[in-house]
């Protein structure tokens, strides 16, 4: 299955408000300024495959978001997460993950924590993972249930919500 259009007029939005990309911004200068304010030692290693895997995350994280609004534009639906979804995108990412975009922004706050050598940065990420579960991810699943009823509930049960 591809993708879904929703035979029935649109039921509203997940959220009147982007939480995802303002919670995202929010923890990359939370992280920022912790390792400022209140600098922690590095807890992981400083040699070339610690390094390898830190950016690895990033390089997963980048390709995550991509593909996943890749996707969503391919199949005719919003990319932004305080609009209503027209479409129930099962491929690409999605086939995976229910949340590739999210689980994306999450790595790149682990890669962050790398690159930097800051501990704030993988707390942030912890945080972030936690706050968009909150806030988008689960008014967001009951937005496309209440949308696309049995359909979304067969991919909700076949595809986790994170890894």
């Amino acid at each position: 299955m591809t993708e879904t259009k929703n035979p029935v007029a649109p039921t509203g939005r997940a959220s009147p408000f982007p939480w995802p990309p303002a919670l995202f911004l929010a923890a990359i200068a939370a992280g920022l300024l912790a390792s400022r304010l209140l600098p922690l030692p590095w807890p992981g290693l400083d040699d070339v495959p610690a390094h390898a895997i830190g950016l690895g995350f990033g390089a997963i994280g980048l390709v995550l978001i991509v593909l996943g609004i890749k996707a969503l534009i391919a199949h005719g639906t919003t990319v932004r997460p305080d609009k209503t979804s027209t479409t129930l995108v099962t491929d690409g990412p999605y086939a995976w993950f229910r949340n590739p975009i999210y689980l994306g922004q999450v790595l790149l706050l682990f890669a962050g924590a790398e690159i930097t050598k800051s501990i704030w940065y993988v707390a942030a990420g912890l945080a972030f993972g936690v706050l968009v579960t909150v806030l988008q991810i689960l008014p967001e699943e009951r937005h496309l249930e209440a949308q696309f009823g049995d359909l979304y509930l067969d991919y909700k049960s076949r595809t986790r919500r994170w890894i």
